[in-house]
């Protein structure tokens, strides 16, 4: 059996690694249409702030391991243009410009996601820049350390901005961050989001809320080889270096004019076998829907855990070992300079927008015993549902205890506890990593008292 895979990232070299163990026979072939493959994306901000590394200390395994270990067909330089399933085959053409037609007998379509770049005047100066894929990444790095950048502005105020304003500050280059919409973090609790406007004035970041941008021009008159100015209709700024960070999009226009099915954001629908309606084509990873725990209905929520374990999910599959995944919660976790900011489940409105009759309650406690020296505030938002009692979400905020504490509400709303059930946990406690009452066992506490009335 040949199996096909489009794209070798996450889902993509999980499910041909897979796949190869599992049956050694197995011909797996995978197209990739840039030179990288398995690295750490979510490392990127990281790496770019640290002078003394470079990109590619995030690859996870190189294609030539692979080729050579794993008898993988890794096919870099090859990108997958179209895909005509009644054929069974996937035309594309090389880096060298030269076509190929591959037939195949199962696919794997794991073409991830991109960034989301608005058609706005100048948006393609040099200095303008998206974090996506590892060579985005290079030139960024590049690009500051050539051209000694001092000030830049950063599009957007999502995870991968606000990861990469650290980044800046930590190379010393002054940061000013824009959005058109007049709210900070709008999924957030106002009262949570406002400890992270604090934290990043307090590292002298600059914010500007609701200001539509009109265009990005040139600044031909200074001496510096470049220099850009981001301009709305009631304010300019001047920078050396834009950074373009307003979210991703599915990348699935691969199956457009095929009877493939797509749903939420345009992401490629799949069952919880990650079958597309084409029974023999899967995708998995970024490009591909997904059942949310709490709601039961299709989601699309791009997460990195996800797509290695959904690529492992088809590898399975394909292998008649029958697997199927429930679905996500949408956990997530980053880092704002000393804070760590995490959520999981549904917020207010979404909460609201699926049907639920939602409560919630905030509560500020404390990452460690009170008696025991070094801890700090932690916030926990936790929203519960009126009618069904069901937990429904939660959103934390803290300097400590927030990035792995989260994973207990997760565990709890994949297994559908109500507040109730999931106050009565028995959680660890000891003095150095947090008081008794652990901060979500309190909030769930209060949630509890606020359902019943």
């Amino acid at each position: 059996m040949k199996f096909v895979i489009i794209g070798g990232d996450a889902a993509g070299m999980s499910a041909a690694s897979h796949a190869k163990r599992s049956r050694p026979d197995l011909e797996v072939i995978v197209l990739e249409k840039t030179t990288d493959v398995s690295y750490s994306a979510c490392g990127m901000p990281y790496i770019i702030a640290d002078k003394d590394r470079n990109l590619e200390d995030l690859i996870v395994r190189d294609a030539k391991t692979f080729r050579e270990k794993q008898g993988i067909q890794l096919l870099t330089g090859h990108r997958a243009d179209h895909l005509d399933p009644l054929s069974r085959t996937v035309t594309g053409e090389t880096a060298e410009g030269k076509g190929f037609v591959l037939e195949y007998d199962r696919l794997l379509i794991a073409t991830g996601a991109s960034a989301i770049i608005r058609d706005l005047p100048g948006v393609n100066l040099p200095g303008v820049f998206a974090l996506k894929s590892l060579e985005d990444g290079r030139r960024i790095k590049g690009f500051i350390q050539k051209n000694k950048v001092k000030r830049a502005v950063i599009i957007g105020m999502g995870y991968i901005a606000l990861e990469m304003c650290e980044a800046l500050r930590t190379l010393k280059i002054e940061v000013e961050m824009i959005k058109s919409r007049p709210v900070f973090l709008p999924w957030m609790d106002e009262k949570m989001s406002g400890v992270i406007k604090e934290e990043l004035g307090v590292h002298a970041v600059k914010l500007h809320l609701g200001h539509v941008i009109e265009k990005i021009e040139r600044d031909e008159d200074t001496f510096h080889p470049v220099n850009l100015k981001l301009v709305c209709s009631d304010l300019e700024i001047e920078c050396g270096m834009i950074l373009v960070a307003m979210g991703v999009k599915p990348n699935s226009h691969i199956v457009s004019g095929t009877a493939i099915k797509c749903s939420v954001n345009g992401a490629i629908a799949v069952d919880k076998r990650l079958r597309t309606s084409d029974k023999i084509i899967y995708a998995a990873g970024d490009c591909a829907d997904a059942y949310h725990v709490v709601t039961g209905k299709k989601t699309w929520i791009p997460l990195a855990l996800r797509a290695n374990m959904a690529g492992r999910a088809v590898a399975d599959n394909i292998c008649d070992r029958e697997v199927s995944l429930p679905g996500v919660a949408g956990t997530a976790v980053f880092k704002v300079f000393d804070l760590e900011v995490a959520r999981t489940g549904l917020t207010m409105e979404e909460s609201k927008k699926s049907g639920f009759d939602p409560e919630a309650v905030v509560v500020q406690t404390h990452s460690r015993a009170h008696a025991h020296p070094g801890g700090s505030d932690i916030w926990v938002q936790m929203i519960g549902c009126r009618q069904s009692k069901r937990l429904l979400g939660v959103q934390m905020v803290g300097k400590e205890g927030v990035a792995h504490r989260i994973n207990a509400p997760a565990v709890a709303l994949h297994n559908q506890m109500t507040v109730e059930e999931y106050s009565h946990s028995d959680l660890a406690y000891a003095p150095p990593f947090g008081p008794v009452w652990d901060p979500t066992l309190t909030a769930a506490n209060q949630l509890v008292k606020k359902l019943k009335t």
